[in-house]
C-alpha cells in the first residue's frame, strides 16, 4: 500500500490504518476485559464479496456498537471464528470498511473528526437536527456517498436512526439497499447501553455481557419487493418489529405512527 494512496473520499489509507489500529488497541478490553462479547454467526463474515455488502444493525449508543462490528469483522477475517481473543487481527484491518453516522455528531468535536476519519459516511438527519424535530428532504449527496462506500467496500448502518429501541425504519434505507442492491447482512446486539453511556466512549457498568448475533443474508427481490416490503423485512431481521414487545403502550404506538410519517424517505 502507497503512503499517498487514497480511498474515495480523499481519506489516506495509510493514516486510515493507524487510525484503527490506536482505536482497536484502546477499546478491545472493552468487549474483552472489563465487559465481555459474545458472538455468534461470524463465520458469515469471511465469506461475503469485498465490497457492496451492507450490515444493518439496531443502535444501542453513538460509537460502541461500531467499533465492536470492526473488531468483529476484522476477527473473523483473520480466522478467528466468533471471537475476538488476541488483538493480533487488528494490525492489518479491512480498510474498506465504512459506517453511516449523522453529520451532526461527527462534527461536534475533534475527537468524532478523528474517528470520522476511520470510515463514516455523514449523513443529515431529515427529521431531527441539534435537539429539536424538523422536515428535511434528503440530500441527494448523502444517498450518492453510501453508493460510493457500498462500491469500495462495506457499509454499516443503524436503519432506525436513533439509540431508542423499537423506533420506525427509515425509508432511505429500503431506497438504498433497492438503487444499489448489496448483499444485506442483519445484526442484532444486546448489552451496549448497559455496558455504556450513550455516545459509547464512557464505560457506564462493568461486568456486563454483550452479544451480537450475525444472521444469514437477508432473501430480498431487488427489483420486485416494495419499499414497504423491504422495511418489514429490515425490521424483523435486526429484531425491531414491534411484535417483538409483547405489550405496547397506546402512546408508544401513536409515536412511532407519528414518526413513520415524518420518515417518508
Amino acid at each position: 500500500m502507497g503512503l499517498f494512496k487514497r480511498n474515495p473520499f480523499g481519506h489516506f489509507l495509510f493514516l486510515k490504518k493507524w487510525l484503527i489500529r490506536i482505536f482497536g488497541l484502546l477499546s478491545h478490553r472493552r468487549y474483552r476485559g472489563y465487559n465481555e462479547l459474545s458472538i455468534e454467526g461470524s463465520d458469515i463474515i469471511k465469506n461475503l464479496p469485498d465490497n457492496n455488502v451492507l450490515f444493518v444493525s439496531n443502535h444501542q449508543t453513538y460509537f460502541a456498537d461500531v467499533t465492536a462490528m470492526f473488531h468483529v469483522f476484522n476477527a473473523s477475517l483473520s480466522g478467528r471464528v466468533d471471537s475476538i481473543k488476541n488483538i493480533g487481527y487488528i494490525w492489518q484491518p479491512k480498510l474498506n470498511i465504512y459506517y453511516v453516522a449523522a453529520k451532526e455528531t461527527m462534527n461536534a468535536g475533534l475527537i468524532y473528526r478523528i474517528m470520522a476519519y476511520a470510515g463514516a459516511v455523514s449523513v443529515e438527519r431529515t427529521w431531527r437536527a441539534k435537539g429539536e424535530e424538523v422536515e428535511r428532504k434528503v440530500n441527494p449527496d448523502d444517498t450518492k456517498n453510501i453508493g460510493m462506500a457500498l462500491e469500495d467496500g462495506w457499509v454499516i448502518t443503524f436503519p432506525q436512526g436513533t439509540t431508542k429501541p423499537f423506533k420506525p425504519i427509515r425509508k432511505g434505507t429500503a431506497h438504498i439497499i433497492k438503487q444499489y442492491k448489496p448483499v444485506v447482512i442483519p445484526i442484532v446486539i444486546d448489552g451496549f447501553r448497559r455496558s455504556f453511556d450513550k455516545k459509547g466512549i464512557r464505560i457506564k457498568k462493568r461486568g456486563i455481557l454483550q452479544t451480537m448475533q450475525i444472521k444469514e443474508p437477508l432473501d430480498i427481490d431487488y427489483e420486485n419487493d416494495s419499499v414497504e416490503e423491504i422495511v418489514s423485512k429490515l425490521e424483523y431481521a435486526i429484531e425491531q418489529h414491534p411484535s417483538f414487545l409483547k405489550v405496547i403502550p397506546s402512546d408508544a404506538i401513536k409515536e412511532m405512527e407519528e414518526l413513520n410519517k415524518k420518515r417518508a424517505y
